[in-house]
Formats: structure tokens, C-alpha cells, sequence
């Protein structure tokens, strides 16, 4: 009942007339709720009776304001040109007979109007002092009363009580989002106090891949109950969707701190460290409680720690060949975030467990840089390799092996620059020297091999070279450098058919390399010569000779050696294809004669040859047809070449 005995409408038929609030009000200087100040000359005073209400002459008209919680009041507008206000009760014990101006807010209006929460008053009775007083309460009441923040039960600007009376915590605002130029609000912000209901919907955003506002709405979880081990683990698994390993595995500890006997925390930080290759870790918390949780998880950490244990043994062996197939094969198992493995993703910053984890007896950050320092090293990279071993040493530096290391390489790579020195100022004794005292450090560098075999070449000692030549090629199968070499000393050793095979082995790696080319012609017409075979108008850089008469066609058959004629027509699409292949053929087997002949253009040449079928490729030796391919792709025709040139 109201203080004027008239009954109070139903709380919803009310809520559902107000409409917003008059901000034309003192300015309190909320931090919460920012109130602008009525204009000068402007005053609304209300005086509430048993009967009626009257309001004071001007242009503004109130509606009647409501009871709500916690003695809140509310306001609306009315279409009425009276300018009467009316009070409505909803609590008979919170409102005095003379109340002063009143000014409210709408908690329902900060909550699905984030554009007006800005403009939100406080709920309570303003006096013209601009201080705050309680309705239904003495001015006598020596305890203090504050703002809300704003959110959850009391809305913006909802006075709170102090002396610590209320039992409810006001929650933080939540700022709106804006999206495409409006503002709404997030999942996060349309969510009250409540954790758990917090951690649902992030479950929610967590299976529709969303795992960036799943991360939000778990990191409110958290702020809400930070000693939930689960809302913990949870956020592990939104990192770990985002690719953040590193601060997963921070999370799922943080989760085992505060719950130690929490499964799915241990089985998510068994997985996170299998990525991570760490397996021995991985296997305490897979089985922590005396057997696997997961047995597809238990057989993919077994594959991965065999892998690794494998590339460990190569890599003390020098092989580096291995060591890659097994780098491989543990990122397939599963170690695909693996710091101790070349060719993956970075994990910045380590994880704990990661860093204060050993692996082949040294620091897990360390030994990444340890491996990277042996592979620059090896391929020549002098410079990077002293920098990754510097970093390996200030990361663990109780490590004898890094400490051998760093010692070794700075070095190696004093060694190699002063060998190039001297090369330079043609002092090729004493550059042999500088390299053989770096390949007194790396027995297995085929850089150093390489560098020495060139003093030998210009020393004029040959065989030294080729065998300096096949140390390197050991260590580095396709290091195109001591191949050359090695080709250039056996031509000066007259070893013919070692220096084609090399000049061969090199046009397959350096096709368009003319030197090369060159090299491997000469190379063949000696060879020729000292099979005592004869060598009539060979010349290296010809081009494919195109045929015009039946003389000519008889007497290209007729040259000594290989000759290759493409029979084709301009018109066809394949005969296209296949035309610039034949030309680089030609570049790349000098010593073979390659020919053409149009069919339309010779129609004799095709009739006496049979040729029906475009493009077909004949190949004749001293004069006798061994080759006829019909459509041939271009590796057969390659093949087929290479194959009759030797």
C-alpha cells in the first residue's frame, strides 16, 4: 500500500511503463555514473499527499516514481501536459510522507543499453545540497553511504551501505564493445557474477572454435573463483587452441598447485608435454596415478621418445642425415612444439618445467641453440654457429658439452678466416695449414675439406685434392663445390670417365650452368678420343638443326655418334610442349647432334621414315636406328638420351 492508502500496481506493469531517465539533474561528481546538471532557472519539487500530488510551475513533468530494491526509486515520463507528479509505493516502510527531488536510474536499462549506461543516475534520494540520503532512514544515521559500481543486483549508481552491511559484493562494470560502427555487448558482458555459469558458456565458444572469447569468459571465471583448478584447465585448452603452448602448460600447473589430485589437469599437461617433447615429464603426470589415463596418448608418447632418443644418437655420431629423418619422425608422433628439434615452432616464453629440464645432460633452452650452433657450423655459416653457441653457454653454463662447444667452434671459425686470408694473398701452403688445424677441431667439417682441396688443385697436387674432395661429398653428399673440384682435378689427371661422371652428377644439380656444360663436352669428346672413337665437327653450344631435303636427313643419320631427330608439325599442341625441352636437351648433351623435321613441310622425309603419329623422336648411333618413342613424356625422352650418349 502506499502512504496515501491507494493500492501499488504490479511491479512489471510499472517496469514496463518507464521510460528513460531525466538526466537534468545536480552533478554529484559520480566516478561511477557521471550526472549532468539541470539548467539554471529550472526547479521540480514534489510533495506527496494522501489524495493527489502537485508539482511546482514549469515546462518539465515527472512521472510517478516507483519503490524498487534496496529503496531504490524510480521515475518515468509521462505524455501529460499537467506537469503532476505522482508517487507509487511498492514498499511502504521506504519512503517519508516529504520526500526531496527525486532522481533514479533503470537497472534494466544498463543492462540492455550499454549506448545510455553512461548517463545512468544513482538510485536514492538527492538533496538539493547535492548529498545523498536513504529513503526511509533518519538524517540522524551516523554510517556513510557510497555509490555502486554498477553492476549485478544494485544496477548504475545504486547506493550502497556502508559499514559493511550488505552481504553482496558489487561485480566490475563491463565496458560495451563496439562492432561495425554500434555497440553491443559481449558474452562476457552480458553475464552476471555467477562462475560457473561464466565457465558454461566459454565451453559454449570453446566447441564452436571461438577459443579467443572462450579464453575471456575463462579468465572472468577466474577472477570470480580463482582457487577453481577447472577454470584453469580450461583456459590451458583455449591456449593451447590458440597455439600458446607455452602458456598452457603454465596454466595446467597452476591448476595441479591447486588441486594435485586433478585428473583431467594431469592427462592435459601429459599431451602439452608430448608436443613439447618432453616425455619423461609427460609420462609422470600420464600415469600419475600408477597406470596411463589415455592409452592412444601413452602410445604416442613411446613413439616420440624413441624418436628423440634416436636423433640424440645421431647427433653425438655427427650424422646429421639421420638425425634429420628422426627430427621428422618425432614431429609426426607428436612433438610438433618440440624446442629441442630443428624446424619448429618457436615457444616463447619456456614453460617452467621446460626450462628447468634437462635433455642429453644439458638445459632444454640451451640445447636448442647447442644442435643450431653444430648445424651452422657444419654448413659453413662460421659466424651464426659462434653466436648460437654464446647463447647456448650464457643459457646453461655448467655445461661442460656447451662449454666444449662454444670453445670449439670460436675457434674452428679463427681457423677458417685465416685460411681464406692467406688463400687470397696466394700463399697456398700455409692456407692447407690454417684449414687442416680447423679440421683438427671438426674432423667431419666439409667446408674446411672443401677449402683445402682448392690450396691442393693450386698446388698442382691433384690426388690430395680428390681425396680432400672425398672426404667433403662424405660429410655432404650434394655440396656441388668439391664435385667441381673433384671433376677439374681428374680432367687434369686425364681420368676422363671420372670427370664426365662428375661433370654428369653436376648438370643434374646446376642445369642451366654453361660452365658446366662446357666442361662436361670436352670432357666427352676426350673420353671419344681416348676409346680411340672418331670426333668429326663436334662443337659445344650448337642448336637444334632443322632438316628441309631427304640429302640432308641421310647425311645427319650418317655422323658418327648420337643423333636425336624430333619429327613434328607446327599445328600441334604437344609438338609445342615438347620443342623447348628438346632445345634444352641440346644445351645440356653437347656432344649429341639433336635435329628437326616438320612433316608438313618434308612430307617425304615422314613418308620414307613412317612417321603417322606427332611428335615421335628417333635416335640413331653411327649411322643405325637403336631408339623410336611415339609420344614420348620427357622423362623417358631424357633417359633415352643420357642412356645412348655414354
Amino acid at each position: 500500500m502506499s502512504p496515501s492508502g491507494k493500492p501499488v500496481p504490479p511491479r512489471d506493469s510499472l517496469t514496463s511503463e518507464i521510460n528513460k531517465p531525466d538526466f537534468r539533474e545536480l552533478d554529484l561528481g559520480s566516478p561511477v555514473s557521471p550526472l549532468r546538471s539541470q539548467p539554471r532557472g529550472l526547479t521540480t519539487t514534489t510533495t506527496t499527499t494522501s489524495s493527489s500530488s502537485s508539482s511546482s510551475s514549469g515546462s518539465v513533468t515527472r512521472h510517478p516514481p516507483v519503490i524498487g530494491r534496496s529503496g531504490s526509486v524510480r521515475v518515468s515520463q509521462s505524455g501529460s501536459s499537467s506537469g503532476n507528479l505522482r508517487t507509487s509505493q511498492a514498499r511502504s516502510d521506504s519512503v517519508t510522507s516529504n520526500s526531496q527531488p527525486l532522481v533514479s536510474s533503470s537497472t534494466q536499462s544498463s543492462a540492455t543499453s550499454p549506448a545510455t549506461a553512461a548517463n545512468v543516475l544513482p538510485t536514492g534520494n538527492i538533496c538539493p545540497s547535492g548529498k545523498i540520503q536513504l529513503t526511509g532512514m533518519t538524517q540522524s544515521r551516523s554510517r556513510s553511504d557510497v555509490l555502486g559500481s554498477g553492476t549485478g543486483t544494485y544496477g548504475h549508481g545504486s547506493i550502497m551501505r556502508g559499514g559493511g552491511g550488505s552481504g553482496v559484493s558489487p561485480a566490475k562494470p563491463v565496458a560495451p564493445v563496439t562492432v561495425g560502427g554500434s555497440i553491443r555487448s559481449s558474452p562476457a558482458a552480458m553475464l552476471g557474477s555467477d562462475a560457473e555459469e561464466v565457465k558454461r558458456v566459454g565451453n559454449e565458444m570453446y566447441r564452436k572454435g571461438l577459443f579467443g572469447e572462450a579464453l575471456r569468459l575463462y579468465d572472468r571465471a577466474i577472477a570470480l573463483s580463482p582457487a577453481n583448478a577447472a577454470y584453469r584447465s580450461n583456459r590451458a585448452a583455449a591456449l593451447t587452441g590458440l597455439g600458446r603452448v607455452g602458456e598452457a602448460v603454465k596454466e595446467c600447473e597452476e591448476a595441479l598447485r591447486l588441486d594435485p589430485n586433478y585428473g583431467r589437469a594431469h592427462q592435459r599437461l601429459a599431451s602439452l608435454l608430448i608436443r613439447l617433447g618432453q616425455a619423461d615429464s609427460a609420462r609422470k603426470h600420464l600415469c600419475f596415478l600408477g597406470k596411463p589415463s589415455d592409452p592412444m596418448e601413452l602410445q604416442k608418447l613411446e613413439a616420440v621418445e624413441k624418436h628423440m632418443s634416436k636423433c640424440a644418437d645421431a647427433r653425438r655420431l655427427g650424422d646429421w642425415k639421420a638425425a634429420l629423418m628422426e627430427v621428422d619422425a618425432a614431429i609426426v608422433s607428436g612433438a610438433d612444439f618440440s624446442p629441442q628439434l630443428l624446424e619448429v615452432p618457436k615457444v616463447e616464453p619456456f614453460p617452467a618445467s621446460c626450462s628447468q629440464s634437462r635433455f642429453s645432460g644439458m638445459a632444454c633452452e640451451a640445447y636448442t641453440h647447442f644442435v643450431k650452433a653444430q648445424v651452422e657450423m657444419a654448413l659453413g655459416r662460421f659466424e651464426n654457429a659462434v653466436m648460437a653457441a654464446e647463447k647456448a653457454s650464457k643459457l646453461d653454463p655448467r655445461s661442460n658439452e656447451v662449454a666444449m662447444l662454444h670453445n670449439t667452434v670460436t675457434l674452428v671459425a679463427r681457423a677458417r678466416v685465416r685460411g681464406n686470408d692467406l688463400y687470397k694473398s696466394e700463399r697456398y701452403t700455409e692456407a692447407s695449414s690454417a684449414y687442416a688445424e680447423g679440421l683438427r677441431l671438426d674432423p667431419c667439417n666439409a667446408i674446411l675439406y672443401c677449402n683445402r682441396a682448392a690450396c691442393w688443385f693450386k698446388l698442382g697436387m691433384w690426388e690430395r685434392s680428390i681425396e680432400d674432395c672425398n672426404h667433403a661429398l662424405r660429410f655432404q653428399p650434394r655440396y656441388t663445390k668439391p664435385l667441381l673440384r673433384r671433376a677439374a682435378s681428374n680432367s687434369k689427371m686425364e681420368r676422363w670417365a671420372a670427370a664426365v661422371s662428375d661433370y654428369e652428377a653436376l648438370r643434374k644439380e646446376l642445369p642451366h650452368d654453361k660452365e658446366v656444360a662446357e666442361s662436361l663436352f670436352h670432357a666427352q669428346v676426350a673420353l671419344k678420343k681416348s676409346r680411340g672413337e672418331e670426333v668429326l665437327n663436334m662443337e659445344f653450344g650448337g642448336e637444334v638443326e632443322e632438316v628441309y631435303s631427304r640429302e640432308q636427313f641421310k647425311a645427319a643419320m650418317n655422323l658418327p655418334g648420337v643423333s636425336v631427330i624430333h619429327f613434328s608439325t607446327a599445328s600441334d599442341h604437344q609438338c609445342k610442349q615438347l620443342s623447348p625441352f628438346v632445345d634444352s636437351l641440346c644445351t645440356r648433351y653437347p656432344s649429341i647432334h639433336f635435329l628437326k623435321v616438320d612433316i608438313d613441310k618434308c612430307q617425304s622425309i615422314g613418308n620414307a621414315e613412317n612417321v603417322r603419329v606427332v611428335p615421335t623422336v628417333k635416335i640413331y648411333k653411327n649411322g643405325t636406328r637403336v631408339k623410336e618413342i611415339v609420344c614420348p613424356n620427357k622423362e623417358v625422352l631424357e633417359y633415352s638420351v643420357r642412356h645412348y650418349s655414354s
